[in-house]
């Protein structure tokens, strides 16, 4: 009879996943990890460091969240369209920003021509192609207006989704949301259901920078902080 309760009792697992101290509530931010998302829209915002450097950003929501969980608002200065129904968050394309730059090794970045590269790669994953090729635009700007219209509001798909921690003002560390780069370990945006899989699998210790601690002593103490920088700014690293 015991044992048929500890086997009933193993049954039930626990898990603090997407959980906020203090309320048991699935947070309404996404976070970093293998997730199931889709992109509800797409913009291409200039960094607030330097005029010539771009970064994608996916305005992307996961699946509806069951149980206990309140979404932020779509629109909070029109409440009436109510609220998202899974965590929602923006998370740039790449790592680092789009720029035209030269590489150590002397090759040529050209910011255009990644940024279309990099929405034909997506385009593929999510089934427009064809959609995409149609655009014509005479900007790279124009053409990512045009490119929300055909990507956004997309089906969902599978992602491995990086970050690197920040902390705000009141001392919370947040997370600066990117897709990891392609590389022979796989892809970070594939369809669901794809065989065989070529997704990459989240890995803490390569696909998320973490907050570096810092030791500081003074005469009387020895204190230890979390140094780290807001926005995207020490990302662009080419």
């Amino acid at each position: 009879m015991n044992s048929e309760l500890e086997t009933k009792k193993t049954k039930t697992m626990l898990s603090t996943k997407d959980m906020s101290a203090g309320s048991g509530r699935t947070k309404p931010v996404l976070g970093p990890g293998n997730q199931i998302i889709k992109i509800n829209s797409i913009t291409f915002d200039q960094t607030p460091y330097d005029s010539d450097a771009y970064n994608i950003m996916l305005h992307v929501e996961s699946e509806p969240v069951t149980g206990e969980f309140e979404g932020f608002y779509k629109d909070m200065s029109d409440q009436s369209q109510g609220r998202y129904e899974g965590q929602v968050g923006r998370v740039r394309y790449s790592p680092y920003p789009f720029k035209d730059t030269t590489l150590a090794s002397g090759r040529e970045i050209n910011r255009d021509q990644e940024v279309l590269k990099s929405m034909i790669f997506l385009s593929e994953q999510l089934g427009k192609r064809s959609e995409l090729d149609a655009i014509e635009a005479g900007t790279i700007e124009d053409f990512m207006t045009k490119c929300d219209k055909v990507l956004g509001n997309s089906e969902f798909f599978n992602v491995c989704i990086g970050s690197r921690e920040w902390e705000n003002k009141d001392g919370y560390i947040n997370n600066d949301l990117y897709l990891p780069r392609m590389s022979k370990d796989g892809i970070p945006v594939e369809t669901i259901g794809k065989e065989p899989s070529r997704l990459l699998t989240f890995d803490r210790s390569t696909h998320v920078r973490a907050l570096a601690k810092k030791e500081t002593t003074d005469s009387n103490q020895t204190a230890t902080n979390f140094e780290g920088t807001s926005g995207s700014g020490s990302d662009f690293e080419l």
